[in-house]
């Protein structure tokens, strides 16, 4: 498509107030209840305050200016010119799960950005470029899954895709957005259910924006989408009275708040004032109770007691008598290892971090790692991906002689490696550090070590399958064992010494690596050449015949 061809302008994209009204709202083969599939009767909900005389209010009346927004596509969105497209995928970004026929069109390299995101939360959303693709951006957006019992709540996540895709889309200073079926089979959602949750969402969101965007397309690429589409946007989007007056009788008066997202009274948080306490005794004048060690919600105060419930107050605690446990901590831990820097072990001070400060250490790194241009980290091909071990895990590569420790910038270093790693620790996965050659380096502490391995966080402790070291000396050994001693016990204990490359290409294959010619060279150098041919100008390795 990038030469033009199958490429369709918006100008050709029909507009909604140009469709013929040929699939009416009214129309009883449509199912009565159309908005809300769950409950008998839509009409229950009317409150009297909509209704103006005998008149009944729209909660979507007529808006020509809206409506010119509107547009419909039948048929691929990979098509289309406009600023953005919507692809629907999953919690991982990944090909397999994502709209069909979308990375076919845009070409291998979109995958390659999407795998540097870092994922993606359910109904959040994440833009990239769109390479091939005749629009400029693509973006990203995980839609729920469905279970009846939680219909309400899987309202509103997909409710949240698309606004999250349109906030997304304005903030980035675009202005026109093709928005796909973000709902899918494999998730359960009816269809005609998440058609309302888009359309309506679309709608409340172009009432406080529409000065932001030019042109919003839904994009159907099956004849029962299309149907879907075509018989429920006058509900939303009138184009003149009578499909209002329809609308009107059609939709609950009352349901959802100014986003779209489904509201239901009986969850609606009510803040009642505390009753007046009558005492036909004397006034008794009044005791002060001092303040105890866990703070004001434990006063001996009858009154607030009877409203405060037992179970929430037992945990709550003062954040001061927090904060000093925390510094009695910190105080005690850091007296325990004051020893440590003077055996050259680095700072190795500090309790370690809980599942939730691992969690926000990692995500600060992550979010700021993808914001920042690394590329001169990656041109010193310390860290860089590999292919896939002998059972198809994904594999990384460091290389130690190119850890030139009086050139990196650490700080900037480990940007690059949480940005590098997180997509690769999300499930199982092996390490290959390569230490030929690289014993006169100089190398980080313990302390870094720690830190590095606190910011990578539980995860990457769990998923690492394996650590295989190449051409392990003494002091490396050495060092290993200290880490197991001092910093993790869990990812150090899965070290697996290598001493020479036909060992190494037994547990990943030789075409799954790219490794640096001195490499083969410290190969033969320290194994003698026994059992190895080596041509450095194609990397190649054999057993001689």
């Amino acid at each position: 498509m990038e030469n033009g061809k199958n490429v369709v302008s918006l100008d050709k994209v029909p507009r909604w107030i140009d469709v013929e009204h040929g699939s009416s709202p009214d129309d009883e083969s449509g199912d009565a209840s159309l908005c809300n599939p769950y409950s008998g009767d839509p009409l229950t909900s009317i409150s009297g305050e909509d209704i103006v005389g005998n008149r009944m209010v729209s909660r979507f009346p007529v808006d020509h200016e809206i409506n010119e927004k509107i547009r419909i596509w039948w048929g691929s969105p990979w098509t289309l010119k406009v600023d953005a497209v919507v692809n629907s995928t999953n919690e991982n970004l990944d090909e397999v799960h994502s709209s069909h026929g979308l990375h076919a069109a845009a070409g291998p390299d979109l995958a390659e950005e999407c795998a540097m995101l870092g994922g993606c939360r359910t109904g959040m959303a994440k833009i990239t470029n769109a390479y091939k693709l005749p629009a400029r951006r693509v973006i990203h957006t995980v839609g729920p899954k469905y279970a009846a019992k939680y219909h309400t709540a899987a309202e509103n996540a997909l409710s949240h895709c698309y606004r999250s895709c349109l906030e997304l889309l304005i903030e980035s200073g675009l202005q026109s957005i093709a928005m796909d079926c973000i709902y899918t089979e494999a998730k359960n959602y009816p269809r005609e259910a998440a058609a309302h949750v888009a359309i309506r969402t679309v709608r409340r969101f172009l009432e406080k924006q529409k000065d932001e965007i030019t042109a919003i397309v839904f994009c159907t690429t099956t004849p029962f989408d299309t149907e879907i589409y075509k018989r429920l946007l006058p509900l939303y989007f009138p184009r003149d009275k009578h499909e209002e007056e329809v609308a009107i009788s059609k939709l609950p008066a009352e349901l959802w708040d100014e986003n779209g997202e489904t509201v239901i009274d009986e969850r609606k948080i009510r803040i009642k004032p505390l009753p007046k306490k009558t005492s036909k005794g004397p006034p008794q004048a009044p005791v002060d109770v001092p303040v105890t060690t866990v703070g004001l919600a434990r006063r001996n105060s009858s009154l607030l007691a009877s409203y405060l419930d037992p179970a929430f107050m037992s945990i709550s605690k003062d954040p001061d008598q927090r904060r000093k446990e925390q510094w009695d901590k910190n105080v005690e831990v850091r007296r325990g290892w004051n020893w440590a820097k003077f055996l050259g072990f680095g700072d190795l001070a500090g309790p370690h971090l809980t599942p939730s400060e691992e969690y926000t250490l990692h995500s600060s790194y992550l979010s700021k790692a993808i914001s920042l241009n690394l590329s001169d980290i990656a041109e010193m091909k310390i860290v860089y991906r590999g292919g896939v071990d002998s059972e198809g895990r994904p594999v990384m590569v460091v290389v130690g002689a190119h850890f030139l420790l009086r050139c990196l910038d650490l700080e900037r270093f480990i940007f690059y490696v949480v940005k590098e790693f997180e997509p690769l620790i999300q499930k199982p996965y092996s390490i290959i550090y390569v230490h030929s050659a690289a014993s006169l380096q100089l190398i980080p502490d313990l302390g870094w070590m720690r830190r590095l391995q606190e910011i990578l966080g539980r995860k990457h402790q769990r998923n690492l399958h394996a650590l295989y070291v190449l051409h392990p000396n003494l002091h490396l050994k050495a060092s290993i064992l200290a880490l197991q001693w001092f910093v993790d016990d869990v990812v150090w204990k899965k070290v697996v010494y290598v001493d020479r490359l036909l060992k190494l290409f037994r547990y990943v294959p030789r075409d799954q690596l790219t490794i640096p010619d001195f490499v083969f060279q410290h190969d033969l150098e320290v194994n003698g050449g026994k059992g190895l041919i080596v041509d450095p100008g194609k990397n190649h390795v054999q057993q001689p015949t």
